[in-house]
């Protein structure tokens, strides 16, 4: 039996290319239909509708309300779409709104009660829509790991943050990428002080408050307020978090579960890197799957391996050989790797 960590995605994973996903791939009919009951007592569109649509709306689709509902019920699905006889999962992780997934996939929340906190969070912050993220990259294309670089980059979001009416701040450091969030005025003055690369980067995310920093603060507040601790409970399978801690089974609290959640994963940096860093070092598994939607956070993973040294990966190169020999990394969102777990 091969040893697994589990990976699930945050925003920005649902896209075209997935339209019609929860219709191919979600293995239980009655729990979607609970999960739409929950989105119709809140007056929002079955996922059903929303997934099944003729064509993607990037307006639509990519709301947080719409969103993280979408992407908290494809990872789920696949999750329980694993087959356990083959594949051991040892730990669970995930990235930024990753964790609520991570929460459910591990029996820390129930199906229903997991939704409830993915589609309430989605929704709140889709209503207040506090701010903006952006992405710019560290690594070069490929993949060598330049600290210096890193730190530059750090510094100029410390010192943009100084300047009178700008709010700018790490949001997520997911591999070789760096997420950074803000006010309007934070945002737009790293985008003039930073080289454009790709012909794509720095990259607004549509559609994406300023998560993971303290402009976050009052949706926090609310979601505490509608969100009970009584939710929660302990995990079957170990958990790694968005500071690398690990949540253990049968070692955690209700109370704990429920004030990270709620108050740091949402106001604090979501140090992705880290979680990998450690899921890697600690657990040591065969294989590392993502789950869907999408496969786009293939990368971060990868980035993030070579950014801990494991193996001795120093770079893409490295990444890729080491992939060819073992698979290393699945991700479920691909029909062709999907097949050697499901």
């Amino acid at each position: 039996m091969k040893r697994a960590v589990v990976i699930c995605p945050g925003r920005g994973t649902y896209n075209k290319d997935e339209l019609g996903y929860l219709t191919r791939h979600f293995p239980d009919k009655e729990l979607l239909s609970s999960f739409d009951e929950q989105r119709t007592q809140l007056g929002l569109e079955k996922l059903l509708d929303l997934d099944g649509a003729d064509r993607f709306s990037m307006a639509k689709h990519t709301r947080g309300d719409n969103a993280s509902a979408l992407i908290f019920a494809a990872t789920l699905g696949d999750f329980m779409s694993i087959n356990k006889n083959e594949v051991e999962i040892v730990a669970v992780t995930g990235n930024s709104m990753g964790w609520y997934s991570a929460l459910a996939c591990a029996g820390a929340l129930a199906p229903n009660d997991g939704f409830k906190v993915a589609n309430t969070m989605g929704y709140l912050m889709q209503q207040a829509l506090i701010g903006g993220q952006l992405v710019y990259p560290h690594m070069n294309d490929d993949w060598h790991p330049d600290p210096a670089r890193l730190k530059g980059l750090l510094d100029l979001v410390a010192e943009i943050a100084t300047r009178q009416g700008h709010i700018l701040a790490p949001s997520i450091d997911l591999g070789g990428m760096l997420v950074i969030a803000g006010n309007e005025e934070g945002l737009s003055a790293f985008e003039k002080a930073v080289d454009v690369i790709q012909g794509r980067f720095p990259m607004r995310l549509g559609n994406h408050a300023a998560f993971h920093t303290s402009l976050q603060t009052p949706v926090a507040a609310e979601g505490r307020g509608m969100l009970s601790a009584d939710l929660f409970r302990q995990p079957t399978i170990p958990m790694i978090d968005g500071r690398g801690k690990i949540w253990w089974p049968d070692q955690e609290t209700q109370q704990d579960l429920w004030d990270y959640t709620l108050n740091h994963q949402v106001v604090e940096m979501y140090d992705f890197t880290n979680a990998i860093r450690v899921a890697a070092r600690e657990f040591a598994p065969d294989y590392f799957i993502v789950t869907g939607p999408g496969n786009t956070l293939g990368g971060a993973v990868a980035q993030s391996l070579i950014l801990s040294n494991w193996q001795g990966l120093s770079c893409k190169d490295d990444f890729k050989t080491l992939q060819q020999q073992n698979g290393l990394l699945i991700s479920m969102g691909m029909a062709e790797q999907r097949k050697y777990v499901v």
